[in-house]
C-alpha cells in the first residue's frame, strides 16, 4: 500500500493511493487497453515524474513488465523497479450504499474545517459534522486543553441527521487538492466512511473519488 496501483481496462484507467486511512481512485475513460492488466509503482519515482510532467504537454510512453517500469516523453526516459505483490481489493471499502448526501462550495467547506481544527484534539484532528436540515454543524473539541469550537454553515443536505467525526488534517488535504467549485460527500453511518466526489471542474473522460475512513470517539 506504499505505492499507486496503475490498473489498466478495456474501458477505463484506474490510478489508486490508499494509506489505510484514505483512498483516492483517479478515473481515465479515454484511457483503456484491449487486455487488462495492472501494476505497482513505488511512490518515490513518481513524484519525480510529477514535478517534471507539470511544465510539459507531451504523450508518455510505458512499457512494462513483471517487475520493472519504463517511461519515456520528450527526451527523458526513467526506469524503475515495481513494488511486487498483490494490490488490496480497494473496492471493498467503498460503500456502495451512501443514502446521506451533502452538497457544498468546496471552499466555504474548506476554510470552516480548518479553523475549527485549531481546537481540535491535536493526536486524531477530529472535526465531527452534526447534519440536520441544510445547516451543517461543526464541532471540534481539545479536553486536555479546554478548547473548543462550534460552527455553523449553509449546505444542501439530503438524508437522515447523522453526526459523524472525521480528521481534519485529511479531509483539509484532500479539499485543497481539489479544483472544484463544489462537492458532495456521500455517507451512510457514523462508522462508515465517508466519499468526497466533485461536482466540477473535470475533464469529460475523468473522475476523482476520494474516500476518509471516521474518527471513531471524542
Amino acid at each position: 500500500m506504499t505505492g499507486v496501483l496503475f490498473q489498466f481496462g478495456e474501458n477505463e484507467t484506474n490510478f489508486v493511493s490508499t494509506d489505510s486511512h484514505r483512498l483516492v481512485v483517479y478515473k481515465r475513460a479515454d484511457l483503456m487497453n484491449a487486455e487488462p492488466m495492472e501494476f505497482i509503482m513505488p511512490k518515490k519515482p513518481l513524484n519525480i515524474f510529477k514535478n517534471i510532467l507539470a511544465s510539459s504537454n507531451e504523450d508518455v510512453k510505458i512499457d512494462f513488465n513483471e517487475n520493472m517500469a519504463k517511461f519515456t516523453f520528450g527526451k527523458h526516459i526513467w526506469i524503475c523497479r515495481l513494488i511486487d505483490g498483490k494490490y488490496p481489493n480497494y473496492t471493498a471499502v467503498i460503500p456502495k450504499e451512501n443514502p446521506n448526501v451533502l452538497t457544498i462550495n468546496r471552499n466555504l467547506l474548506l476554510g470552516a474545517i480548518k479553523r475549527a481544527s485549531i481546537m481540535s484534539n491535536k493526536s486524531t484532528n477530529q472535526v465531527r459534522f452534526k447534519l440536520s436540515g441544510n445547516i451543517l454543524h461543526l464541532h471540534a473539541e481539545d479536553t486536555e486543553y479546554a478548547n473548543k469550537a462550534d460552527m455553523q454553515i449553509p449546505c444542501d443536505y439530503n438524508g437522515e441527521d447523522i453526526n459523524i467525526g472525521f480528521s481534519s488534517k485529511f479531509l483539509t488535504e484532500m479539499l485543497t487538492i481539489l479544483g472544484s467549485d463544489d462537492i458532495t460527500m456521500k455517507m451512510s453511518q457514523p462508522n462508515r466512511p465517508g466519499i468526497i466526489e466533485p461536482l466540477d471542474g473535470l475533464e469529460e473522460n475523468e473522475n476523482i473519488l476520494m474516500l476518509s475512513m471516521p474518527v471513531i470517539g471524542l
